[in-house]
């Protein structure tokens, strides 16, 4: 079954041999490009188009025409091609549509070799655009996936070939359109011609939507919402490097995407939809605020260009004709932003009237504190897929947060680190919204030392109560080791309600016995796991997982702990046991390089904002905020209260015997 793909949607590709068809009604060149880790073309040999058609693993055709089909091998490419993107851009014909928002929506089909349908995805919503990225093929952690990409450009090949990083785009552009022109005697006027300009309309395939100038349509294929009513102010044209469907002002061209759902996302299960379609947003943000810097960073190399040939030029040197210059570069510089702006606004604005429906629609696995969901909380029958650590937001866009997911069980430790690295940075528009949307009071300013600490403790009492109240009751487990006795207060939540049978033990012999017991289960469960012998375990064994916080590390710890501690670090999380440090890592100098393997280990974050996260597909930094409960709520005390209820009903059923643990 052939998947719909929408503009930022991408799809797994299940094998390696595939064909790209293209049906766009008016005549088209197809060419590709051919990227590498980072997206970039290291020469003109990245480029296969009419003049070139054909590369290992590639060949394109030779003409434009109103439908190409193009083969694909990707065992064949080159080991350094991570990404290709399939071009599209207008013919330059006597009569032919001068924009793709003049013509029929192109679309374009992936299929196997026999003909199935793999994926397809049409291009609605281009206006004036000559030349589009309209998909393109990447390979993610060894395996290829298909993405709908829709990005336009009015200034056509060339600015299309330049935002891609290729040296003299200009010249490769005008080699590939002299490529695709049409030979007059092969082209010349046919009594057929009249025929298929009447069938151009209806050249992309029966489910292709209708051409259209408008915003992109963010919605899954088979949403069925209703339009949002009232008419929207006229477009103008948006910018070369603006999304498809952009305007100047910001505004669509035709009335708005229909209102957004939640859970409009492919799944088996609401909870997988709403995990795929927080995961979709992650990926729009992150796309529509890479195009926004790139435009940014093509505004300012531009003047920068501009600026250089006016002052190359000593003619300009006499009377006003320098100063015209200048004043020129800066006001198309000056439009070219407002335009990357606006496109971007259009993209948020989107995206948020996505993420205020999605938030209260979130499961207590995924919702924040103050979301209702977790008054009426009730202990689950089993573990969910993820759960939330926080939010994450980018500079360009303060009030929209992305919920930061983890998938259980947990495949690696954490670690929120509570040293001066972390503290909030001198106030500014980001801090302040840090500030504005923490649960916790946060002095003015940057907090103290002691402040972080608290901070550090209390998130990770927060995420520990979360991940105690998502497992059905009996099924995790939470121990502390704090040698100095300074989390007694953090941990009374716990304590009081039994989700710690007791205070942690302090100093040495504390850290000694927690450590050593988990060993021994860990030991014990790997063995009963090779052995497939899960009734062997000790019945004073507990078989729940364990999530163990080490509070005030190194403190109390010798060595002999210390390897202790890496062992649970690695060998923990597939026999069940999952390390959460609070520690300062510079206080753990005196021991060298040799937790360094450690600290990697772990994922860190941070108990106040910090832009610490970085972002491997676009080279994103996104700023983490915990998910710590509002100031005065008492919502975590209560959702451990009502887990300890459940643990003693679950108690007194006696069941046969605890599960073993997952593993990994």
């Amino acid at each position: 079954m052939t998947a719909e793909l929408v503009r930022g949607q991408n799809h797994p590709l299940d094998r390696s041999r595939v064909e790209i068809r293209i049906a766009a009604g008016v005549p088209v060149v197809a060419g590709v490009t051919l990227g590498d880790e980072q997206g970039g073309l290291p020469g003109a040999e990245a480029v296969v188009h009419p003049g070139a058609p054909r590369r290992p693993g590639i060949e394109v055709p030779g003409q434009a025409a109103a439908e190409h089909r193009l083969t694909v091998d990707l065992d064949a490419l080159p080991a350094a091609v991570h990404r290709v993107s399939v071009l599209l851009a207008l013919a330059a014909r006597s009569g032919a549509p001068a924009t793709f928002g003049a013509a029929p929506a192109p679309s374009v089909r992936l299929t196997a070799l026999d003909g199935t349908g793999l994926a397809g995805y049409t291009l609605t919503g281009l206006t004036v655009e000559t030349a589009v990225v309209a998909v393109e093929l990447y390979r993610r952690q060894g395996a290829w996936k298909v993405r709908a990409v829709g990005q336009g450009y009015a200034d056509g090949l060339a600015a299309l070939l330049h935002d891609q990083g290729l040296a003299r785009a200009a010249e490769r552009a005008a080699e590939i359109e002299a490529a695709a022109a049409p030979d007059p005697v092969r082209e010349a006027p046919t009594r057929e011609a009249p025929f298929q300009e009447a069938l151009a309309p209806s050249a992309t395939s029966a489910t292709a939507t209708p051409a259209a100038t408008g915003p992109v349509d963010y919605r899954h294929p088979d949403r069925r919402s209703t339009p949002a009513p009232g008419p929207t102010p006229p477009a103008t044209a948006p910018s070369a490097t603006a999304p498809s469907g952009a305007s100047a002002s910001g505004a669509p061209a035709t009335d708005g995407p229909p209102p957004p759902v939640a859970g409009d996302a492919a799944g088996w299960s609401m909870e997988e939809r709403l995990y795929n379609q927080i995961w979709g947003m992650f990926e729009d943000l992150a796309r529509s605020v890479a195009a926004y810097r790139s435009a940014s960073d093509f505004a300012a190399s531009r003047l920068a260009q501009e600026l250089d040939e006016v002052l190359a030029d000593p003619r300009n040197r006499l009377g006003t004709a320098a100063d015209v210059a200048r004043a020129t570069a800066r006001d198309r510089h000056a439009t070219l932003l407002t335009r990357a702006r606006a496109a971007l606004d259009r993209d948020l604005a989107q995206l948020t009237a996505e993420s205020e429906v999605v938030e209260p629609a979130l499961p207590p696995a995924f919702a924040r504190w103050d979301n209702p969901v977790w008054q009426g909380h009730h202990v689950p029958l089993e573990r969910p897929m993820a759960l939330r650590l926080g939010d994450l937001h980018l500079p360009e866009v303060l009030d929209l947060c992305i919920p930061m997911l983890v998938r259980l069980p947990l495949e690696r430790g954490l670690w929120i680190d509570s040293g001066p690295d972390s503290r909030a940075a001198e106030p500014g528009p980001e801090r302040e919204f840090g500030r504005r949307e923490l649960g916790s009071a946060l002095t003015d300013g940057p907090p103290d030392a002691a402040e972080v600490r608290r901070l550090a403790l209390e998130a990770a009492v927060a995420i520990a109560a979360r991940l105690l109240a998502v497992h059905p009751a009996g099924e995790f487990a939470v121990q502390v080791i704090d040698p100095g006795g300074a989390a007694a207060q953090a941990l009374a939540p716990l304590v009081e309600t039994g989700a710690l049978p007791g205070p942690p033990v302090p100093g040495a012999q504390g850290v000694a016995t927690v450590l050593e017991g988990l060993i021994r289960r860990v030991d014990l469960v790997q063995m009963a796991v090779r052995s497939r012998a899960a009734d062997a375990l000790p019945p004073d064994l507990d078989t729940a997982e364990q999530l163990l916080i080490v509070h005030d590390f190194p403190h109390g710890f010798d060595d002999r702990a210390v390897t202790m501690l890496r062992y649970l670090a690695d060998e923990g999380p597939a026999a069940g046991v999952h390390l959460m440090m609070v520690a300062d890592r510079a206080q753990a100098r005196e021991f060298g390089p040799v937790l360094d393997p450690l600290w990697r280990s772990l994922l860190r974050l941070t108990p106040v904002p910090d832009a610490h996260l970085a972002d491997p597909w676009v080279g994103h930094a996104w700023t983490y905020e915990p998910a710590l409960a509002p100031k005065g709520s008492q919502v975590v005390r209560q959702v451990l209260t009502r887990l300890a209820e459940a643990r003693r009903a679950a108690a007194r059923t006696e069941p046969a015997g605890p599960p073993l643990p997952p593993t990994t």
